[in-house]
């Protein structure tokens, strides 16, 4: 008997039952070529929500999976009831990929709600994207960071940028806030710096529009795709101050403590911008805490000069038991 109606066509076709031994990674390799489901066009609008909901309901088989995944602050009801709303442009997507991403997503315990984290679809392929306010999240998360600032500098904004001045007398930014968005003028600038637990605040990252489209063109294969199609639907399309703001933001990396977990988060990122599969680490890995803590050395060689204060102690990165007598020896006062 021939289906229908779109609702029966998923929901036939996504009856298949989850591997017992799926992981993360192995998701990100099965089913490399489409499957009916992710084929399917939504050719009746009001048909949306019901494909959303068998949708759905098909991701709920890998609700261990995902409950393995998240923190323990995020539950997956909660979790999965935020990416419904997204699941309508993400039929297309292979299941495989459909999956890997929202197991990344969940990794890094961010819920794809459109401020944290957005899954988005590049041709038959899902793709987990950290926002803003995601990468926010986890520099918060890493406990050296007391807080975070971002922001855009308008035309006819007050603001001054003196380098060579000390923190935090070296930049200043006044709003005009008392006037409409078309007096202010367009934005020319986009910063972002942090205050540190320690009271010492970090260098302030600023990239011009000029910085960020080179950022653009050098590094998102998907705006690329997106231009030569002539879709003009990729994030740097449709949202590009916010890309701005978030390319300021990741260039913080260089300046600001970082954990193994936000070291993997800007790998997985740069892989989807990239094209490429975002497979995760996890954060115990040694490569990670190592680049982790030369960001975090980076960051403290970065702060006023002038600043008196007792440097801590280094680190001891983890070393074989034999050599950790030597390695007492190496460290630095």
């Amino acid at each position: 008997m021939a289906l229908s109606s779109l609702k029966d066509r998923v929901r036939a076709a996504t009856t298949e039952q989850p591997a017992a031994d799926a992981t993360v990674q192995a998701l990100a390799t099965d089913a490399q070529g489409p499957v009916p489901a992710a084929q399917l066009h939504t050719s009746a609008q009001a048909e949306g929500d019901d494909v959303a909901d068998v949708a759905l309901a098909w991701l709920e088989q890998y609700g261990d999976d995902f409950t393995k995944a998240l923190p323990a602050h995020i539950d997956v009801k909660a979790f999965l009831s935020a990416v419904r709303a997204a699941l309508p442009g993400l039929v297309h997507c292979t299941p495989a990929s459909l999956r890997q991403a929202l197991l990344t997503c969940a990794r890094f315990g961010l819920v794809p709600d459109g401020r944290h984290a957005v899954i988005k679809r590049e041709g038959a392929v899902a793709v987990f994207v950290p926002m803003a306010q995601g990468y926010v999240e986890l520099m918060y998360r890493s406990g050296r960071v007391g807080s975070v600032h971002v922001g855009l500098i308008h035309e006819h904004d007050e603001w001054n940028f003196e380098p060579t001045a000390p923190a935090p007398l070296d930049f200043t930014h006044r709003p005009a806030l008392a006037k409409s968005k078309a007096e202010r003028g367009p934005v020319i600038l986009a910063y972002a710096f942090c205050w540190m637990t320690s009271g010492a605040r970090s260098q302030v990252v600023i990239l011009s529009r000029e910085d960020a489209e080179e950022i653009r063109d050098e590094y998102s294969t998907a705006y690329r795709r997106a231009k030569e199609s002539g879709a003009d639907d990729s994030f740097w399309h449709t949202d590009f101050t916010k890309m701005w703001a978030k390319s300021a933001l990741r260039r913080l990396h260089k300046v600001v403590p970082m954990s193994a977990e936000l070291v993997a988060l800007i790998k997985a990122d740069d892989a989807g911008e990239a094209g490429q599969v975002q497979v995760i680490h996890a954060p115990e890995d040694a490569g990670l805490a190592d680049e982790a803590e030369e960001a975090h050395e980076r960051a403290e060689e970065s702060q006023d000069p002038q600043e008196t204060r007792v440097r801590p102690l280094a680190r001891k990165r983890s070393q074989p038991r034999r050599s950790t007598r030597k390695g007492r020896k190496g460290a630095r006062r």
